[in-house]
């Protein structure tokens, strides 16, 4: 009877063992990057992301600082400003002042928003020697920057390194998101299309 039962306790704890080992579940804030992810592409892209900052703060500001939610507004403010690192702020800089320069390639096709989040090179027809030479330094200093913002946003959240892609595809649809009608975008499948 010992032995029966020193045996199936044995048997218990090495099946706890083996499920403990399999079932490895790694907290991805999935919202929170989406919400980031957002938030940093709007800022680079667009001129009036300033002012609706500004006008954002103005109507936290206009709510009343004590009551039931007080609570969710600390935390909504403190969630917000949660992937604004020093180095992250640089390379956005860094994206904002490239983005004048990359436009004219995004409306002449020439470049396009791949489903990885990067830029790439579709078309360099019509483009000198130099203008390709250009805009090659320009692709690779963006993917350069992208590459580090999303290591970056990962570093912030406590986000693992190998869930950086994950990262990426969150950015990816928000810079499709952003694109404007006429842009080169990369689907899915890896087929470019023209945004309408």
């Amino acid at each position: 009877m010992k032995k029966r039962y020193a045996a199936g306790s044995v048997a218990a704890v090495g099946l706890v063992f083996i499920l403990a080992c399999i079932t490895v579940n790694i907290y991805f804030p999935e919202a929170t990057v989406k919400q980031a992810a957002e938030q940093i592409v709007d800022e680079i892209r667009k001129k009036d992301a300033e002012k609706s900052g500004q006008e954002a703060v103005k109507k936290l500001a206009s709510l009343p600082e004590s009551g039931p939610f007080s609570f969710v507004l600390a935390a909504y403010a403190q969630e917000a400003t949660s992937v604004s690192t020093p180095a992250i702020r640089a390379v956005k800089e860094a994206m904002k002042n490239r983005f004048p320069a990359l436009k004219p390639y995004f409306d002449g096709g020439n470049i396009g928003e791949t489903n990885k989040g990067m830029v790439e090179v579709r078309d360099e027809a019509g483009l000198n020697l130099q203008a390709k030479a250009a805009l090659r330094n320009l692709i690779k200093d963006e993917n350069g920057d992208r590459t580090k913002l999303y290591a970056e946003v990962a570093k912030s959240l406590n986000i693992e390194a190998s869930q950086i892609e994950r990262i990426q595809k969150i950015f990816a649809e928000e810079w499709i998101k952003s694109a404007a009608v006429g842009w080169w975008i990369q689907q899915d499948d890896g087929a470019w299309v023209k945004k309408i």
